[in-house]
């Protein structure tokens, strides 16, 4: 039994932040229904190429909204704005969620007071860049640079840098799910709503834990390290002869198992044997290990390491990671049932009785307003009424 199927999300969404928590609960086996408006869609539907040439359906869009349900409303209008409340009675909405501005509650009727007036039971959820108190809008990379997260990625006393997965979109969307899900434990319980808004710059600064305690703590200056660790040696990427591999040393033991191995020996040196010493001279002891691992091949170090127990990976290309015995069994696939294409999509932490009784698909990114019909006519509108709304511009 899936016990998010009785579960019905609408989300007023764009971009990434809420499609990722979204795909997150309908790959829980939710009901989830995006909303758009009518004229002026999710941004993301027109980036990267469009597939079979069709518009609104570009690439970049496709990966975080399979699964889902897309219908178009226009919060603009007072006619609009009534079809929401009747969606939401009627459908039985447990979750109404969006990524607007705050600014914009009241006049798309979405506050969350409004909402929960007609419904008090209805988890309420608003994500946005810096809190509902604040007007500014944030993508990932502003949030990345002043939440602390470039000031910590980059060389060595190079310029900053954006990470390579937008960790404030996502990382918002995760803590965002565990709310929900708190939320709903909650109203399981006591049957009681709930109106949670969530900061995605609170969340990108809760991810620095060691960065605040010891630069405000203790006064240690914490900054850009490149591919080191900066309590820890040797950890970094080590050149070998086909490539570069990543190796990690977390602890003395661990250390003294590796300068066992003949090629490392002439590195078992008494200022070595602790950590605190390694880490004094991580310069020296990092270029003495590029020294040895370029030496040697990649797979041939790979298996001399891992013997002794050594954390270590070689760094993987995205086709080789989809390819990893590890990860192939795990990836969702999502067909087109109008071109056939077949996708394929970055799993869940975890695996779900949903996604396994299904095979682990999931149905094929929504087009622009392509349930208009069935999730209206649940409302109980015929064809002909639908096409009157969309001629006057609120569907």
């Amino acid at each position: 039994m899936n016990p998010f199927g009785e579960i019905t999300i609408l989300s007023l969404e764009q971009a990434t932040v809420l499609p990722y928590l979204t795909y997150r609960l309908a790959m829980d086996g939710a009901r989830v229904i995006r909303l758009e408006h009518p004229k002026f869609g999710d941004p993301n539907r027109m980036v990267g190429e469009p597939i079979d040439g069709e518009e609104r359906m570009n690439q970049y869009f496709l990966p975080i909204n399979a699964g889902k349900e897309a219908i178009t409303l226009n919060l603009g209008e007072a006619k609009g704005r009534e079809l929401l409340k009747r969606l939401i009675l009627e459908l039985d909405v447990d979750i109404f969620a969006t990524n607007q501005l705050p600014s914009s509650y009241a006049k798309l009727g979405i506050a969350p007071e409004t909402l929960r007036e007609i419904k008090p039971e209805l988890i309420w959820l608003g994500v946005s860049g810096f809190g509902p108190e604040h007007v500014e809008a944030a993508y990932d990379p502003i949030l990345q640079a002043r939440g602390g997260l470039m000031e910590m990625t980059g060389e060595v006393g190079g310029e900053p840098q954006v990470m390579g997965i937008p960790l404030p979109d996502m990382g918002t969307s995760e803590h965002a799910y565990g709310a929900l899900m708190k939320a709903l434990f909650t109203r399981e319980r006591n049957g009681e709503g709930a109106t949670l808004q969530l900061s995605m710059f609170a969340s990108t600064v809760s991810w620095l834990t060691v960065p605040i305690t010891l630069s405000s703590s203790f006064g240690v200056p914490v900054t850009r390290r490149g591919n080191t660790h900066q309590f820890f040696s040797p950890v970094s990427v080590y050149p070998t002869v086909d490539g570069f591999i990543y190796l990690a040393v977390g602890n003395d033991r661990q250390w003294a198992e590796l300068v066992k191995l003949p090629e490392f020996q002439h590195l078992d040196k008494p200022e070595y044997e602790k950590n605190l010493g390694r880490n004094r001279d991580v310069e020296n002891l990092n270029m003495a290990m590029a020294d040895i691992t370029s030496r040697l091949e990649s797979a041939d170090l790979i298996a001399k390491l891992k013997a002794i127990r050594l954390p270590v990976s070689k760094i993987q290309t995205i086709p080789e990671l989809v390819a990893d015995p590890l990860v192939k069994p795990m990836l969702l696939k999502s067909k087109d049932p109008k071109t056939g294409l077949e996708i394929t999509l970055a799993p869940p932490p975890y695996s779900t009785s949903f996604l396994e009784e299904r095979g682990r698909e999931l149905s094929f990114p929504p087009r622009f307003g392509e349930h208009n019909a069935e999730v209206f006519g649940q409302l109980g509108f015929e064809q002909a009424e639908l096409n009157d709304l969309q001629e006057q511009g609120i569907i």
